[in-house]
């Protein structure tokens, strides 16, 4: 098993995308997960004309990328256009963006922090700082799965063709949007702007646990898209996997998510596989990713209600069939295991799960409102 993954860590090193980030001379953060991404060190970023890091986490496995990134007070980054879909959410700071077609008309909208928005594929744009502090924020991107195809740096940031089907300058394209609906087991809200994350309106989702809000936003006309979770206090998850890719980010409260590959069983410390559950700690600012086929399950050890930002694949106005690797059904992560989905009910998660989330409550001195 040790050479086969030394034998990846040498294939992956060779890919299209690493190559890039070298060239970038940015340092590169690797992990299950990092603490707070409003302390990671960053390096001055010529291209962009900012500070930036790279942030590969084991979960996006090729097909997602991600950096942080400061925008100099009162000032601004380079213009940029590119290939790839990319997902910004604001970690701290207030300014504004600018983004036109080649030849067309500009449109500008301010943000805040945790503000969130996505610029539309191939479209220039350009983040402003309109305070006296840096700006600092997050970047969630497809860029490994295009630099790795295309493998032509030129074709990806220098591209003419306009998307013109995805963004034409239309009147009030950046405006929050007032389209909500369910798709199947999924609450959705299209809106190409989100103001702030940590209070926009979701709704219950109670299959993933007990008082679990979820939905799920649509945006720039993206297959990279994501969703916002909230669940009580002295709380927890329902176990569950899913396809590669996905990175989550932590909003409100604090506590740990525990990860396990689904082929260890749904009971890992029962059969003897403790050992290899990996538990990483969460508060505001952290951020995790789950590999392919991983059971994961987010626990609340805070006073407040917990609260969670993921980006991920798994549009329903633009799918992608890779995207749902390991499940056998549409909507699988509602749908119970016995079942043909990919999650856990509590009644048949291992025992040695509730046992240490009780135990950690006890430290925080936060009851336990488990059903």
């Amino acid at each position: 098993m040790a050479e086969e993954n030394k034998k990846e860590d040498i294939l992956m090193e060779r890919t299209g995308y690493v190559q890039w980030q070298k060239q970038e001379g940015l340092p590169i953060v690797e992990g299950h997960g990092v603490e707070d991404l409003r302390a990671l060190e960053l390096s001055p970023w010529p291209r962009t004309g900012g500070k930036g890091a790279f942030v590969n986490l084991y979960g996006f496995q090729g097909v997602t990328g991600m950096y942080v990134a400061e925008i100099p007070p009162r000032g601004s980054l380079e213009p940029e256009r590119h290939l790839y879909e990319e997902v910004i959410c604001i970690l701290d700071g207030h300014g504004a963006t600018e983004i036109w077609q080649e030849g067309g008309s500009k449109q500008i909208f301010e943000w805040g922090p945790y503000s969130l928005f996505s610029p539309p594929i191939n479209t220039w744009h350009r983040l402003y700082n309109g305070g006296e502090k840096p700006v600092r924020f997050m970047g969630v991107t497809t860029a490994p799965l295009i630099i790795d195809v295309f493998h032509n740096l030129d074709f990806v940031f220098n591209c003419p063709h306009q998307f013109t089907d995805r963004y034409s300058a239309q009147e009030g394209f950046f405006g929050v949007g007032t389209k909500r609906y369910r798709s199947g087991l999924q609450n959705i809200w299209e809106s190409n702007f989100i103001p702030d994350v940590r209070e926009m309106g979701i709704e219950d989702q109670e299959l993933k646990g007990a008082g679990v809000k979820i939905t799920q936003f649509e945006l720039g006309g993206n297959s990279l898209i994501g969703h916002v979770s909230q669940w009580p206090v002295g709380r927890y998850h329902k176990a569950h996997y899913h396809g590669p890719g996905a990175l989550l980010l932590g909003l409100r409260s604090e506590g740990y998510v525990l990860l396990w590959a689904s082929d260890l069983g749904t009971r890992p410390y029962e059969s003897g596989h403790g050992d290899e559950v990996v538990e990483v700690k969460w508060k505001e600012g952290s951020v995790y990713s789950p590999k392919t086929g991983w059971f994961h399950q987010h626990f609340n050890i805070g006073s407040g209600p917990a609260r969670h930002l993921a980006v991920r694949f798994g549009s329903r106005i633009h799918p992608l069939a890779f995207s749902q690797a390991g499940q056998r059904r549409s909507d699988g992560v509602y749908i119970d295991i016995k079942k043909g989905g990919t999650l856990l009910q509590y009644e048949d998660e291992d025992p040695e799960v509730r046992r240490r989330y009780e135990a950690a409550l006890k430290k925080t001195g936060v009851p336990c409102q488990m059903p």
